[in-house]
């Protein structure tokens, strides 16, 4: 095959110069991206591969052969066709064109998709089980239920790919371009995601446990449900994410964006948010007791009914921010700026608030007890009961 490419291209090299260069060009880099592909299979497996054409190929599929195991369709054109339940496993499909070709249970186990055009494909349930789908381009496939368990897709394209409930645990995607794909119930367990871009993608219900998520962007994404427990994402993107119920217990969100999320019923107990953003974001009934906010951003935040027991909000800033019934036991506020944030009805029993600023803050119905600490300079009335505070 190698010979017969570079033959071809020898042969139009040498032809008059009004040959379109072009042409030349794109069949240059198609047999430069097979040979690259070639060269990744050991001998033994290049001696296993049986050649076949697309008539031949059309033609036992129709009579109803199903067993295509090892065959070799390097760059053949295969788009449009139906190919349900073929039988693929091991077989050499690089630079193979799939475009918009129903693909739906296959076995493509141990395949060399490099360089494939996937393109719209519909691998429903298919098993690409240790497949090489490097390069491949896989915009708009179905891959619903698919199993991906081992797959290498290193440079793959999968803009707007459906992976809903599909099997990719210990698949590499670091660096992928995952932008607005649907990872529904995808199980991704011990994956590695680091430095993929999940703008905008669909995960509720998605496993991750065990997923290395360094410096992954995930703003806008939708994780309603996800469990990201004990989970190291120190400084990554949630900006207007989708995370009510979310489970980041003891999860170290150090420095992470969470401005404008929706974390509402979510669990961040015991959760390290030291100077993360979380201006904007809505934390109604949130469990954010024993967690470190300290020096965190909490601007405008929805904190109502959430529970904050012996939370670190040292520093925090929680200007304008909505406390309203929230649970405030034992929780440190030194040097807290609490200026017109809504506390009416906040249980301050045991919280420590020296050097908190409280300029116009609503204390109406807040609770407090003897060993409640408020700023000096701050005289409180009713002691014990519910009050409000007042400057001496």
């Amino acid at each position: 095959m190698q010979s017969e490419t570079a033959g071809a291209i020898s042969g139009i090299t040498r032809s008059d110069t009004t040959i379109d260069t072009t042409i030349v060009e794109g069949l240059y880099f198609k047999a430069i991206t097979v040979a690259q592909a070639i060269i990744t299979l050991t001998p033994f497996l290049i001696a296993r591969l049986k050649s076949m054409d697309i008539t031949e190929l059309t033609q036992r599929y129709a009579c109803g052969e199903r067993d295509f195991t090892g065959v070799n369709l390097a760059g053949a054109d295969l788009s449009n066709l139906n190919l349900s339940g073929a039988n693929f496993a091991e077989a050499f499909l690089a630079s193979v064109n799939l475009s918009r070709t129903v693909l739906n249970g296959a076995n493509l186990y141990g395949a060399c998709l490099y360089s494939a055009d996937l393109t719209y494909a519909k691998l429903e349930k298919a098993n690409l089980v240790s497949a090489d789908l490097t390069k491949a381009r896989l915009v708009g496939a179905q891959l619903v239920r698919a199993t991906l368990r081992g797959a290498r897709l290193s440079g793959a394209i999968l803009k707007g790919v459906n992976l809903r409930q599909a099997d990719l645990s210990h698949v590499n995607l670091c660096g992928a371009n995952l932008s607005g794909i649907n990872l529904r119930g995808a199980n991704l367990a011990e994956a590695n995601l680091n430095w993929a871009n999940l703008e905008g993608a669909r995960l509720s219900g998605a496993d991750l446990s065990g997923t290395s998520l360094n410096s992954i962007t995930l703003c806008h994404a939708y994780m309603n449900g996800v469990d990201l427990s004990d989970a190291d994402l120190e400084g990554v993107n949630f900006s207007g994410a989708k995370l009510s119920g979310a489970n980041f217990k003891r999860a170290n969100l150090a420095v992470a964006n969470l401005s404008h999320t929706y974390l509402r019923v979510g669990t961040l107990s015991h959760a390290n948010l030291r100077a993360a953003n979380l201006s904007y974001a809505s934390l109604l009934k949130a469990d954010l007791h024993e967690a470190n906010l300290s020096k965190s951003d909490l601007i405008a935040a929805n904190l109502s009914d959430a529970d904050l027991r012996s939370a670190n909000l040292n520093g925090a800033k929680l200007y304008e921010a909505n406390l309203t019934n929230a649970n405030l036991q034992n929780a440190y506020l030194w040097a807290a700026k609490l200026d017109r944030a809504n506390c009416q009805g906040t249980n301050l029993e045991g919280a420590k608030l020296q050097g908190a600023s409280v300029v116009e803050t609503n204390l109406k119905a807040a609770l407090y007890d003897r060993d409640t600490r408020f700023p000096s300079g701050v005289e409180v009335s009713s002691p014990y009961t519910e009050a409000c505070l007042v400057y001496a």
